[in-house]
């Protein structure tokens, strides 16, 4: 099998490269994503209890014991809920952009390699055909058909190779974006409901 690749050029090295560095990041940010929890044990609906019934205490060591994006979020919003209501929605969105981003982390790289892998095998098929026509020149074009479908077939490989590799990335990328796009659904949800508890806990507290 290496042997067959080593006939594709030195292109095959980055693009193997490639492959290699797209499934390491794929699998770390399946891991990741496995160990978010972001409903865990309907952390929203307790801290908007606490918060109605007057036990700020209790609201903030929940948020603080919990480690999931939507409990930093909330950890955030808590120390700002005396404050303006624009003050607190300019939190929430800016500690909710911080987790996104954070949840993001090597996407922007995994597309890029989705981008250039195919790139990369059709540079190689170009320098593979340049060669093939240099040794076709210098035979003075007298070269029998399969000498000239064989240097053909090893400039294609790497085209084939840089789709193979690119192909799977997208998917992934795809997957990992859509992944990324729930939870951060689910964390504005869980801030629409942290403001919608605090706003009756004010409520409460006035009347």
């Amino acid at each position: 099998m290496i042997e067959f690749l080593a006939k594709g050029g030195i292109l095959v090295i980055p693009i193997l490269l490639c492959s290699m560095l797209a499934l390491a990041i794929f699998l770390e940010r399946l891991i990741r994503f496995a160990r978010v929890h972001i409903r865990e044990s309907d952390l929203v609906g307790k801290v908007g209890r606490y918060l109605i019934e007057g036990e700020d205490n209790k609201a903030t060591e929940l948020v603080k014991d919990n480690n999931s994006p939507i409990a930093r979020v909330l950890e955030h919003a808590l120390e700002v809920k005396d404050q303006d209501r624009e003050i607190l929605e300019t939190v929430i969105v800016h500690t909710t952009d911080e987790e996104v981003r954070t949840l993001s982390s090597y996407l922007n790289v995994l597309a890029t390699i989705g981008n250039i892998a195919p790139l990369l095998g059709l540079l190689g098929t170009v320098i593979g055909m340049i060669k093939a026509f240099m040794v076709i020149q210098e035979m003075g074009g007298k070269v029998n058909a399969s000498v000239l479908a064989g240097g053909i077939w090893e400039a294609m490989l790497t085209t084939a190779l840089g789709l193979s590799v690119a192909l799977p990335t997208m998917v992934a990328h795809s997957y990992l974006v859509s992944r990324v796009d729930n939870f951060h659904a689910q964390i504005q949800d869980g801030a629409v409901a942290f403001i919608k508890a605090l706003g009756k806990s004010q409520q409460r507290g006035v009347s």
